[in-house]
């Protein structure tokens, strides 16, 4: 019994061998010079080749497209990668465009108005009926020469006035604080009156005091500092008026005005800390063209 059993694994062995030689020999012969035994041997195995070419089709197709899926995804993720890499470095060469455009436009307020100023930047803002401020930092040599009452602008209007300083920062009181107080003017008409802050809770705005009700104010006008008093330079833009009430009684009319300076906004500003030319010269507080 050994003996067959080793017999048939001889022979099975054997033809293990022979038959895929055979095949291959058949498959890579010239078709011209094909033999008897090669003809007979792509007939017997013609049927067995097509079904494993069937079968090979039916897996690599699949195996194929699930390789293409997998390389897809993570070209995909790649690309994704980059796409946010290059959105973050746009979106910091656009604020670095936009900080240098603000600070361009700050200088260039200064040079017009012949002040000496320090230029700051707003670390941190607080509004309540109580306390509208607003916190920036100024370099400690700058500091030293910072004090109370100066006034603090930006490119878009006035901001307000120094309140104290401290360590490496200064408080600012904004125009729309309770305690504020400005001689102004209005541009089309030279109407005076004085600009105080309403401290409103939700909301910067400002009333102007002692407009007469004969004083021709409307919706839209725009109102500067008018230099009196010698605190604010004259001719800075302070805002726009939004509402005006003129009562059926009494001297004076009731004027509110929107700030032009959006202090939810605001990054970067300067402390005038010496008088400008034209005050020096005196302008009579007349608006700047």
């Amino acid at each position: 019994m050994s003996y067959l059993r080793r017999l048939r694994d001889a022979a099975i062995s054997v033809v293990l061998l022979v038959v895929p030689f055979l095949v291959l020999k058949a498959s890579l012969s010239d078709p011209s010079e094909v033999g008897p035994i090669d003809a007979f041997v792509l007939r017997l195995t013609a049927p067995i080749q097509g079904l494993a070419t069937q079968a090979a089709g039916a897996v690599s197709g699949p195996l194929e497209e699930y390789v293409d899926l997998v390389d897809a995804k993570a070209e995909s993720e790649r690309l994704a990668r980059e796409n946010a890499r290059y959105r973050q470095e746009l979106r910091s060469l656009r604020a670095l465009g936009r900080e240098n455009n603000r600070l361009r436009r700050l200088l260039g307020l200064r040079d017009q108005l012949g002040h000496e100023a320090i230029a700051a930047r707003v670390i941190a803002k607080e509004i309540s009926p109580e306390f509208q401020v607003m916190r920036i930092v100024v370099d400690r040599g700058d500091l030293d020469r910072v004090r109370p009452h100066m006034p603090v602008i930006s490119f878009e209007g006035l901001v307000g006035q120094i309140r104290r300083t401290r360590s490496t920062y200064a408080d600012v009181t904004l125009t729309t604080d309770s305690s504020s107080a400005i001689d102004v003017v209005v541009r089309r008409t030279g109407a005076r009156g004085v600009l105080r802050g309403m401290g409103a809770k939700n909301r910067y705005v400002c009333k102007i005091q002692y407009l007469k009700r004969s004083d021709d104010v409307e919706e839209g006008d725009e109102v500067y500092t008018s230099g009196l008093g010698q605190r604010f330079p004259p001719a800075i833009l302070i805002g726009r008026v939004t509402k005006v009430d003129k009562e059926d009684f009494g001297l004076y009319q009731l004027v509110e005005v929107t700030p032009a300076v959006d202090f939810s906004r605001l990054e970067e500003v300067l402390v005038l800390t010496s008088r400008g030319r034209e005050d020096k010269e005196g302008t009579g507080g007349r608006p700047r063209e």
